[in-house]
């Protein structure tokens, strides 16, 4: 999914904005649960990209961890760039080895769709509104007021990772995938 997502999320208007098909969405969904193979090249790359984001919010306690939950939201209100850019370094190196490597890919993918905003109109702003529900949540539910509070820190979080992702994840973030 991270692949075709790289390949053509930046020449793809609204990626992440626009929902695939309910129905493929449903069946695809059904044959990846059963590990049914699929080729998802021959479908929407809107439904790739729900897929996707289904697949993280189904990640047991988010890949950001809800545990740290309370940590990733005040980053934020530190110092300057550099002192916040250390801080998320140190949350990340708390994170299971196997949900830093996802991020980094997922970092890398947002990085590239934003790179060409011009085209797409996904600049870093729209990504995260599009994808931070689905990277952290709270680990207990809560109010209605205090949810809409809480997704507006972590996509103004997940802007600021899709922004300095070179500086925190390093420069080779921008070829994980090679040359597909």
């Amino acid at each position: 999914m991270l692949s075709l997502l790289y390949q053509e999320g930046p020449s793809t208007k609204g990626i992440f904005r626009r929902s695939g098909s309910a129905k493929t969405f449903k069946e695809l969904k059904e044959k990846l649960d059963s590990g049914t193979e699929v080729d998802l090249a021959c479908e929407s790359i809107f439904v790739t990209a729900s897929l996707f984001k289904d697949f993280l919010r189904n990640i047991p306690g988010s890949i950001l961890s809800s545990q740290l939950c309370d940590k990733w939201v005040s980053v934020l209100d530190q110092g300057n760039n550099e002192e916040k850019i250390k801080s998320i370094q140190r949350l990340i190196e708390q994170l299971p080895r196997a949900n830093v490597v996802l991020l980094r890919y997922i970092f890398g993918v947002l990085h590239g769709i934003e790179m060409r905003s011009e085209e797409n109109q996904m600049n870093a702003f729209n990504l995260a509104v599009c994808i931070a529900p689905s990277l952290l949540w709270p680990p207990v539910s809560s109010t209605p007021d205090i949810e809409s509070e809480f997704i507006k820190k972590i996509s103004s979080l997940v802007q600021f990772l899709i922004e300095n992702c070179c500086r925190i994840f390093g420069d080779e973030i921008t070829s994980l995938f090679g040359e597909i």
